[in-house]
């Protein structure tokens, strides 16, 4: 079932309220920047632990905006964030933490692959027989093991994308955030990574938040589909995902796929004319 809000209902939505397993929350959060730009309009939203869920809307949503606040690398400035219940991200939920992954591969071109995936190690002063058993580790899980000893540049988009994807699983991460990170890559490239990056979750029992543009992209991989509208941004609807553990090429083409991926289309027209 889709819950949806409207402009006449959004003031008497009560505010989601977090349990134990809540992962994340945002509550009534707003984001107004300096030079007046209001970017996030009263959000509300409840991310449970081990849930798959993609943010989805169009450019200017807020998207990326309220990921960086899930990350601590953004502050509302207004409402407030909670991370396993607490409001102060470093601490918070025990030896629980979060990585992400941004637009961009983002690694150091003077270093080899296994230097780039064992940054976030070096910098926590991990022990480097520690730090190079769980790099090996991580390159296992995205398939690089064979590159290790190569340079970025001598490595495809897709292929440092991997990178940067082993460098945020290489901490274990209990939460682990996607800010578009296939979005400039080629679709047979895409796809295989999307089904990686599913596969991942399902084996690793992570939370996932993934923000994306393509509603193919959020429905192959999500169990919720959160819908943002922008001007300024908000959520406007929340979809469950029913679908197999196993996502494939046959999902993409089945009839409940496509019926997902009809709704959601309706309802970013819906929100680009302003009737929701």
């Amino acid at each position: 079932m889709i819950q949806t809000i409207t402009e006449t209902t959004r003031e008497l939505q009560p505010a989601p309220q977090p349990d134990a397993d809540t992962a994340l929350y945002a509550n009534r959060v707003e984001k107004t920047y300096p030079n007046g730009t209001h970017a996030l309009d009263e959000v509300r939203l409840g991310i449970q632990s081990g849930e798959f869920v993609s943010l989805l809307g169009p450019s200017g949503c807020g998207k990326s905006t309220l990921l960086r606040m899930y990350a601590g690398l953004d502050t509302p400035s207004a409402g407030r964030i909670l991370w396993w219940g607490s409001e102060h991200l470093k601490g918070a939920g025990g030896d629980k933490h979060l990585s992400m992954v941004f637009q961009e591969a983002t690694l150091m071109p003077w270093a080899k692959v296994r230097a780039n995936t064992r940054l976030p190690l070096d910098l926590a002063g991990r022990p480097r027989a520690e730090a190079d058993q769980r790099v090996d580790a991580a390159l296992h899980m995205v398939g690089l093991d064979a590159f290790a000893d190569s340079w970025p540049r001598e490595l495809s988009g897709g292929m440092q994308m991997r990178v940067s994807l082993a460098r945020a699983l290489v901490t274990q991460p209990s939460l682990l955030l996607l800010d578009e990170p296939f979005g400039a890559l080629d679709e047979f490239t895409r796809n295989k990574l999307d089904s990686d990056v599913r596969q991942l979750w399902s084996e690793q029992q992570m939370t996932v938040v993934f923000v994306t543009h393509s509603i193919y992209e959020a429905v192959f991989l999500s169990t919720r589909v959160v819908v943002m509208a922008a001007r300024p941004g908000r959520v406007i609807a929340d979809l469950p995902i029913e679908g197999p553990e196993l996502r494939d090429d046959e999902w993409r083409v089945s009839s409940r796929f496509l019926k997902y991926c009809r709704e959601l289309s309706d309802l970013l027209t819906a929100a680009a004319s302003g009737s929701i």
